[in-house]
């Protein structure tokens, strides 16, 4: 008996031993997607692989864009879309250049001072319907950046797209529990009849065919932007506006442009971040908050330490009140981008920082905030030429204003919610009486929607990022940006440190769960007031470090996924 444990004793030592030598010590919990090629991080796997198809036929990241940009119509319809806008960063590698994109939707040109009265005091009306939704910019502003800077024939990268439409999807959990979270879609006939069948929510697994969509596509890939803003799209969308007395006319499509600008920057620890200009103020509130923390020796901090935590809301608290002052349309407005994102504004604000002590925002009823849809996406694209694609585009709230345009699948935005209906009146001093973001006709509201673009010190590509999240945006943003500079985590660590968010003129703090109970205790010492959040955002990142390219798609929200081009 005893020699029997014996040799079981040295069997046993011997195994473990063996199985020693074989184990891999990985030194975080969290890995990104490594490759040397081209690569795709979307919020949806089966979008992303469209876009890796496309780079495999020998498209470049633009192309790559506009297959995932019109596939997540398909796979993510609460946020991908063909009837809402978004922004636009491309960095063309042999130009070493970057091109700001603004797609964003656009208030229609004929209303007059009686629609604006009514989406005033009609709070379900310019969330909900035909008059919530404003000019789409989507299809306009992805369909110019091909012609501009694609290389393939836009049939060519259509074709898997409507191939996905016409084969279907399977509906997922998350789409499941999306469309039963959003009360609109049963207003309207035509996404009632897409989105429920017997009365309920597509259920899970099931197959889903989208023809409605795939004619749509097929008559862009056709004719191009004029299917959509003057022939046969267009007339359905005036058609079904006509009869739902919504606001966009047949004018409005045909007159609607994309813009194209120089992004605005900043540089931080050796680093240059591009942003999009505004109305995209969820970038000022990014570059400020950079700025901000740049005057601190955050290398004395930890990640998620409550010193750094407190400096990290402090930074966010003053980006968001410039925001929410000095934001617009600039086509409409003078914003004074350059002095907000300056160097010397931001050490104004960092003297007024108490590393103990929290800054108390004015008094203020949070419930007076109009909010920003949180049902945006993301998506970073490099190929192997090293051009570099950051969109973020959305519909507003989770499926827009719930209509769906008949026959073609299109589920409109409802952007005309985003504008500041409070603007004058003396009382509110919150984002809703922005100056900069009154409402005008022809104007196009203010965003959070961030995406952004990092150069190392040799001006080489470092980090392509953005994120879905409303006014979260550049909070989630800012903390993989961080992460990833100041405290040389790697990608897949940055993205998953718990988010931190403090807005203007809220005085709580909001915390993702993850935090120690000591951190809460010193946080409230300062004079906190900690709420704990549900997830904030979702980023989509490639990182260009010494192991390769690296890609990283945030576990927050199920089903996004890194796509790896072939060698």
């Amino acid at each position: 008996m005893a020699y029997r444990k014996f040799i079981f004793s040295i069997l046993f030592l011997a195994s473990n031993s063996w199985a020693q030598v074989r184990y891999i010590d990985y030194p975080s919990p969290f890995h990104s997607t490594i490759g040397n090629s081209g690569m795709v991080v979307s919020q949806n796997q089966a979008s992303s692989n469209i876009g890796i198809e496309i780079l495999n036929m020998g498209g470049n990241a633009i192309d790559a864009a506009v297959a995932v940009g019109f596939s997540l119509a398909i796979t993510l319809p609460r946020a991908g879309n063909l009837g809402g806008g978004g922004f636009m960063l491309i960095y063309l590698s042999d130009e070493q250049r970057t091109i700001a994109v603004d797609f964003r939707s656009s208030a229609p040109n004929n209303l007059s001072e009686k629609d604006f009265l009514f989406l005033k005091n009609n709070y379900d009306q310019r969330r909900y319907g035909y008059k919530a939704s404003a000019v789409p910019g989507t299809v306009a502003g992805i369909l110019e950046a091909h012609k501009r800077y694609g290389n393939l024939p836009l049939k060519q990268i259509l074709q898997p797209v409507i191939s996905q439409a016409k084969q279907g999807i399977y509906v997922s959990y998350d789409l499941n529990q999306a469309i039963g979270s959003a009360e609109q879609l049963i207003l309207d006939s035509e996404s009632k009849n897409i989105y429920y069948k017997n009365k309920v929510p597509l259920k899970e697994h099931m197959l889903v065919k989208r023809s409605d969509l795939a004619w749509t596509l097929n008559e862009i890939a056709k004719d191009g932007r004029e299917a959509f803003y003057s022939g046969s799209i267009s007339e359905k969308i005036v058609k079904a506006m006509q009869q739902n007395n919504g606001y966009i006319t047949a004018k409005d499509l045909k007159n609607y442009q994309p813009r194209f600008s120089q992004p605005i920057q900043t540089s931080y620890r050796d680093h240059t971040v591009l942003a999009h200009p505004p109305p995209a103020g969820g970038a000022a509130v990014l570059l400020e908050g950079l700025n901000i923390i740049e005057n601190f020796e955050t290398n004395k901090m930890g990640p998620n330490s409550a010193s750094f935590v407190h400096l990290f809301a402090e930074a966010l608290q003053r980006g968001h009140m410039d925001r929410s002052r000095f934001m617009g349309d600039p086509a409409f407005y003078n914003v004074p981008i350059e002095k907000i994102i300056s160097k010397q504004r931001a050490e104004s604000h960092a003297k007024d920082i108490n590393l103990n002590l929290v800054t108390k925002s004015e008094s203020i009823n949070p419930e007076s905030l109009f909010n920003e849809g949180e049902n945006t996406t993301h998506y970073s694209i490099i190929d192997n030429d090293g051009n570099v694609v950051s969109n973020t585009y959305t519909l507003g709230y989770s499926f827009g204003s719930g209509v769906t345009i008949p026959g073609t699948g299109i589920l409109l935005n409802n952007q005309m919610n985003n504008f500041a209906y409070q603007y004058g009146e003396p009382e509110v001093i919150d984002r809703s009486a922005s100056i900069g973001n009154r409402f005008e006709p022809g104007k196009r509201p203010m965003s959070t929607m961030s995406p952004i673009i990092v150069f190392d010190k040799n001006d080489s590509i470092k980090l392509v990022t953005g994120s879905p999240g409303g006014a979260l945006i550049p909070a989630a943003i800012l903390r993989v940006v961080t992460g990833v500079i100041d405290f040389d985590l790697n990608l897949g660590e940055a993205s998953m440190l718990p988010r931190i968010h403090k807005d203007w003129p809220y005085e709580n703090l909001l915390l993702e769960r993850g935090f120690s109970k000591d951190t809460h205790n010193l946080l409230e010492s300062f004079g906190h007031e900690i709420e704990e959040s549900k997830t904030m955002g979702s980023t989509q990142s490639i990182l260009i470090s010494s192991k390769g390219v690296e890609g990283f798609a945030d576990l927050r929200r199920p089903n996004a996924g890194v796509a790896i081009q072939n060698d």
